[in-house]
């Protein structure tokens, strides 16, 4: 079982002292978003957890403790960098303090674990075709040595987006090709794989890929684990990763990001953001009466069994 700590919200940035509770606890509960009285438990440990993802676009709070989840887990990061500034991603750091904290967590988890994500990529007169590749190609050339991949994907136009982003170009099949052929062109300049993520047309002429780009193909080879040829049915459209188990929540995301999907304001998530307790085995809140707790199915996904490998910030 792949186990997802940032699917939902950035626990790696905000919820960092309760996401370190749970795996030294070695257990986790998870609320589902469509039916709240159902709460399902994970195991966190590594017998139960064939891998251990993060998605993050700070993981500057967590590295001074991350050992402790390295150490004892596979493990894989996608780090979210990209050209948008406060105006788009208001909690996000700079693009320089960001790949600063890049590169060190490269070199402590080691580049073959670390995928850069630059998406969304969408357009408005300020964020151009011509901005984008520019900036792609500048922080390129920084990251390069320290990234296993880059995955990119164009933004979803979903109802809720219209009314956040009012400034958002709707993006033609012209602008998505000159878009891919820039990033594709960077990509090789500099000797980075590159592809998409849930993004439908075929932009393999640019040397980008369209595989999934959570694989167990690539979470294999970055940790040096086997694992069983199996389908990966994805998590949603267009998608081809492998399925994963998410333990985090929506609506409590503290970046303000416009184009979130995860978020349905960044007033809910500040509002939620005080049902928080580092301590709790929920990310908001606690097990409340008539709540029902549930064991969840925590199928292995490896070849063959995992030997045991045992060797914050504020709302």
């Amino acid at each position: 079982m792949i186990i997802n700590t940032g699917g939902r919200t950035d626990t790696v940035q905000y919820y960092t002292e309760w996401l370190l509770n749970r795996f030294s606890e070695g257990y986790a509960l998870s609320r589902n978003p469509l039916f709240p009285n159902k709460v399902t438990r994970y195991e966190l440990s590594p017998d139960k957890v064939d891998c251990v993802v993060f998605c993050s676009k700070n993981y500057k709070p967590i590295l001074p403790e991350l050992h402790k989840i390295t150490e004892r887990f596979n493990t894989y990061f996608y780090y979210t960098i990209t050209a948008y500034g406060k105006d788009v991603e208001p909690g996000v750091p700079a693009i320089e303090e960001s790949i600063e904290t890049l590169i060190r967590l490269s070199e402590q988890v080691g580049r073959q674990r670390v995928a850069w994500r630059y998406d969304p990529v969408l357009l408005t007169e300020k964020y151009t075709i011509r901005r984008h590749i520019d900036t792609f190609d500048r922080m390129a050339e920084l990251i390069a040595p320290y990234i296993d991949r880059c995955i990119f994907s164009f933004v979803e136009m979903y109802k809720r987006l219209e009314k956040n982003m009012p400034e958002l170009i709707l993006m033609s099949e012209e602008d998505k090709d000159a878009l891919a052929r820039g990033l594709g062109e960077t990509a090789a300049k500099y000797g980075i794989t590159i592809q998409t993520c849930g993004t439908n047309g075929d932009f393999s002429k640019y040397g980008i890929n369209a595989s999934g780009c959570m694989t167990l193909d690539i979470l294999g080879k970055a940790n040096g684990a086997v694992f069983k040829n199996l389908k990966h049915k994805g998590m949603r459209s267009g998608c081809r990763c492998i399925e994963s188990r998410d333990i985090g929540a929506y609506d409590s995301c503290l970046n303000g990001c416009k184009y979130c999907y995860a978020n349905k304001s960044p007033q809910k998530a500040r509002d939620n953001c005080r049902l928080h307790d580092p301590a709790s085995p929920l990310l908001l809140g606690h097990v409340r009466p008539g709540d029902t707790v549930m064991q969840g199915a925590q199928k292995s996904f490896l070849a063959k069994a995992q030997p045991d490998s045992s060797g914050s910030a504020e709302c």
